[in-house]
């Protein structure tokens, strides 16, 4: 088993000193972990609902089981909690049967009840799931998830009641069951049809100006929308009453328990990936007695969180490690060969292949692109490193409602300006491919339509045809990333090339991931890289980020044949024509251009020899659960396959 690196050996030696012996300090006297591994930064919740970042996925994968899981290899869907399922003929109903020895961590039964109390906690528009839209393949959820803009006369609907403010902030208030019969605006006007529908679409409606009338069993009742805070120290307006929200009645959601230990889903239209979405950790149940016992954000607290997953976090050191322990209730614990896992929280790529090298960790999933160039080259051909395609694009955001990115023009001449075989192939160089488009190569059935590729002098021309000769009088531009080596060196070689082929004056700027993350979904940048993995092996799973408002959308962009594009490609129930639809609208996408895609990822892990159970699969995808370890090295290393 060989760890070093002689070849780094001058560039890492005094930071690797300097690392082991930080590292070494913090630890203290703390007895070794049987699997560590650096985790990057530190996780924002370890709540599944509210999360959308790697660290996250990987904590909540080893914490939480969801109805499937992923086999390790294949990524195909497996049963998880659920032991079985049944499919109807025409592919709409999908009924799943629980393990009967299925527990959370504190020794209780996991039921159907607590997948319902999930997913109607992730439908919540009080959530705010960023995630929210993967459910809405469940009849009805997209319209519980709207609230009371989405809610219609003769709607059946559930009126939310206010609680103390003093109440832990995840327990539900009282429900009021009835139909809604209209809907007035704050002038007392009855709101319908298409005047109600561009009411509720827009972004500036305060909904606390509207006033539902619904009939309910004391009759013909009128509510009005109040935070808590302001229903508990004011009265309601004369003949009215207060509610913290209004819904589609859930009982008209497409979920529901059959029993204790059965689960019902009804979908809008035949959905193949479902499946394998139901795997996918925002889906993932929750306690219902844990979160609303504590509140929120307490209830993921060490101390405090039930978990139902295959670990159970034992204690947590914030930027150093969490450390997390073989779940004694969990199923399937005797295939489980790990006893103890260390998330190390370390940002840096160069400080976690010095902690890799030094022997102090097992699996780094990225490593400097310097260095990663020198390991490939090394003979003999190092035998803990692999990289492989993923299904993955690193792309660039620009958000269109500041000038001068709401000029398709300026978009195009950005994107134009870049020498994408420069940056992997000098500044990467570790087999990443340059692309034109968002969805990666290589999904069966689905060639992705090409943007417009390198060419300066059109570039040139498109910036001056915008008012913009030689980049005079463009303004200087901010490049946001988070806070890590790889993104700040893909930043900076954009910066220049930009000067130089369109005279831009270009700045950068990094933050910690929580913030980054909140800047992206404010729009409080210019232009911000994004990298993202394919959810399931679909072209929708990056196009629907795109449509008008969504939730992972983050630039501003909408186009109404495109939102009409994705939605019918939705309801498709023929492969290619449903691909098509994708198709046409990812054309869309690459002609508009809110985004810049760069290239597509490889897999950068490194992973000692001993580990076994770690496959290389397309989203980089590997559980915990699934891992051992073979000191001896008596048995075939799957990591290394195809690898010459």
């Amino acid at each position: 088993m060989r760890l070093e690196g002689r070849s780094l050996f001058p560039w890492i030696a005094g930071a690797a000193i300097l690392c082991s012996l930080g590292w070494a300090l913090n630890r203290g006297q703390l007895p070794p972990a049987d699997f560590t591994f650096v985790n990057g930064t530190e996780v924002k919740s370890l709540d599944p609902a509210i999360v959308t970042g790697q660290p996250e996925n990987r904590m909540i994968n080893a914490l939480f089981e969801g109805l499937t899981s992923w086999n390790p290899k294949t990524l195909k869907p497996e049963p998880g909690a659920a032991e079985r399922w049944d499919v109807s003929d025409d592919l709409l109903t999908y009924t799943f049967h629980l393990r009967q020895d299925a527990k959370w961590s504190d020794g209780s039964p996991v039921t159907a009840h607590d997948f319902i109390y999930s997913m109607r906690r992730f439908l919540d528009p009080r959530t705010a799931a960023e995630y929210s839209y993967q459910a809405w393949y469940v009849k009805n959820a997209k319209k519980y998830s709207g609230g009371g803009r989405a809610v219609r006369p003769g709607d059946n609907v559930e009126v939310e009641l206010n609680v103390d403010p003093d109440a832990p902030n995840t327990i539900r208030g009282k429900l009021v069951h009835g139909k809604l019969v209209r809907i007035e605006d704050k002038s007392g006007k009855e709101l319908a049809g298409e005047e109600l529908d561009n009411a509720a679409a827009n972004a500036d409606l305060n909904i606390e100006d509207w006033v539902f009338v619904i009939s309910t069993e004391a009759g013909e009742e009128r509510f009005r929308y109040a935070d808590d805070a302001a229903a508990a120290s004011n009265e309601p307006a004369q003949g009215e009453r207060h509610a913290r929200q209004i819904l589609l009645d859930l009982h008209d959601v497409g979920m529901r328990a059959v029993d204790d230990h059965t689960i019902e889903f009804t979908l809008e239209n035949p959905t193949p990936y479902f499946l394998t979405l139901l795997g996918f950790y925002p889906l993932f149940p929750v306690q219902q007695k844990c979160v609303e016992t504590f509140g929120s954000p307490q209830w993921t607290d060490v101390e405090n969180i039930v978990c139902n997953g295959p670990f159970k976090p034992q204690f947590r050191h914030l930027r150093d490690r969490t450390r997390v322990v073989k779940n004694e209730h969990y199923w399937d614990r005797d295939n489980v060969k790990l006893n103890s896992v260390d998330f190390l929280a370390v940002e840096s790529s160069t400080t976690a292949l010095n902690l890799y090298l030094t022997g102090q960790v097992d699996w780094i999933y990225d490593v400097p692109a310097s260095a990663l160039r020198t390991l490939l080259a090394e003979e003999p051909s190092r035998d803990d490193i692999n990289p492989v395609p993923l299904l993955n694009t690193y792309f660039y955001l620009l958000n269109v409602t500041r000038k001068p990115f709401d000029d398709v023009r300026v978009r195009k001449a950005l994107s134009m300006a870049i020498d994408r075989e420069e940056l992997t192939g000098v500044l990467l160089g570790a087999g990443e491919r340059p692309t034109y488009s968002l969805v990666p190569p290589g999904l069966p059935g689905y060639d992705p339509p090409q943007g417009p590729h390198e060419n300066v002098k059109e570039a040139q021309r498109l910036l001056a045809e915008a008012g913009y000769p030689e980049g005079r009088g463009f303004p200087t531009i901010e490049i946001l990333h988070n806070t890590h080596e790889g993104h700040h060196a893909i930043a900076q070689l954009i910066r220049k090339q930009w000067q130089k082929n369109l005279g831009i004056n270009v700045r950068t700027r990094n933050e910690e991931w929580a913030t980054f993350n909140a800047s992206q979904r404010q729009l409080n940048y210019d232009i911000s890289r994004r990298g993202w993995i394919g959810d399931y092996a679909d072209p929708n799973t990056f196009l629907d980020m795109f449509v008008t408002g969504g939730e992972n959308n983050c630039t501003g962009w909408g186009n109404a044949e495109y939102d009409k594009l994705i939605a019918a490609a939705a309801v498709e129930t023929d492969s290619a024509k449903r691909l098509d639809l994708l198709h046409q609208a990812e054309t869309i996408l690459m002609d508009e251009m809110p985004i810049i895609p760069f290239y597509n990822y490889v897999s950068k892990n490194m992973v000692k020899p001993t580990i076994r159970g770690f496959y290389n699969n397309i989203q980089d995808t590997h559980p915990l659960s699934a891992l051992w370890i073979d000191a001896a090295e008596e048995t075939p290393n799957p990591f290394m396959e195809g690898r010459e």
